[in-house]
């Protein structure tokens, strides 16, 4: 029997640090783990495309949920992604997370197959179905194809365990849909540089992959937006992070720029698994200096200047 999971607040979705040789390295990931709590995060995603997803064997996906799981032991939700380009891979992701004890699953669409609305709803609704879990959909046609449109949201919303969307469509329109249409599906601001638009639209949680390294700076505005109201404080501090977003954003060096982000707040990550490749010097600099400019510049505001 599942319960209503409310979202709240900053899930960070973990990045996974790796030895050379692209093994796990497990005693930077409790770190990371030790850290986030510390710094005030109110959920933890494991299996995230930030932890590089794509490029691990479903046993190995399920090790690190487990790990997290267990390191995590009850003091914050812990989410566990199914997203996988086979239904029974899904599936079985989706079991093991019911075992493991997960708090609730990160449903997406199946990438490259492009499948119909219908087709899409019933790999969703075959994956809830293995878990009997809180299930937090996941819109992301950028990298899934296709769109969860109203068939699939009218189809798939019919079941109570589905408590959620993370939106990542970058569509400002479906942010208003949501609001408007689907109240009964919590939204969650999947798209960094949307994040005031989204707590103004009544998300109440942010799932953020530079929370990874600037925990303490994504909290800040979700208290200042959710908590306090206060919009005008809100977009000074969006306007600060905006630099960030676009660097995170560019050429597609996303989990580069998160990894490489970990590290220099102290938890060296390691590697990417192919076909990823690390920075270069020039890209480390430039995040290096916008991390160091958004840091002042979100102190000087909490500090009320």
């Amino acid at each position: 029997m599942t319960f209503r999971m409310t979202l709240e607040g900053i899930y960070t979705p973990l990045v996974t640090p790796l030895n050379e040789d692209g093994s796990f390295h497990l005693d930077r990931l409790a770190d990371l783990i030790e850290r986030l709590i510390d710094k005030g995060v109110h959920g933890l995603i494991s299996g995230g495309s930030t932890g590089e997803n794509y490029a691990q064997t479903v046993e190995e996906r399920l090790e690190l949920a487990r790990f997290v799981t267990q390191r995590v032991k009850g003091r914050l939700p812990v989410i566990v992604g199914t997203g996988a380009m086979r239904t029974p891979d899904s599936i079985e992701l989706a079991r093991g997370a019911r075992e493991m004890g997960a708090d609730a699953l990160l449903l997406g669409t199946p990438p490259y197959s492009v499948p119909t609305e219908h087709e899409n709803a019933l790999n969703a609704l075959a994956i809830d179905r293995a878990a009997d879990l809180p299930v937090i959909l996941y819109n992301y046609p950028g990298r899934m194809g296709v769109h969860m449109g109203e068939e699939f949201l009218n189809r798939v919303g019919r079941s109570r365990n589905v408590i959620g969307i993370k939106e990542s469509s970058g569509d400002i329109n479906r942010v208003h849909l949501l609001a408007r249409d689907y109240p009964h599906i919590q939204m969650s601001c999947g798209m960094d540089d949307q994040a005031l638009e989204f707590f103004a639209w009544g998300a109440r949680s942010w799932i953020c992959a530079g929370s990874n390294f600037l925990p303490e700076e994504h909290v800040f505005l979700y208290e200042t937006c959710v908590l306090n109201g206060d919009f005008v404080k809100g977009r000074r501090i969006m306007s600060a992070m905006m630099p960030l977003m676009r660097v995170l954003e560019q050429g597609g060096k996303f989990i580069q720029c998160v990894k490489h982000g970990t590290t220099l707040s102290g938890i060296a990550t390691g590697p990417m698994r192919p076909p990823l490749k690390g920075l270069n010097k020039d890209d480390k600099r430039e995040l290096e200096q916008v991390i160091a400019v958004l840091k002042t510049t979100i102190a000087d505001i909490k500090a009320g200047n």
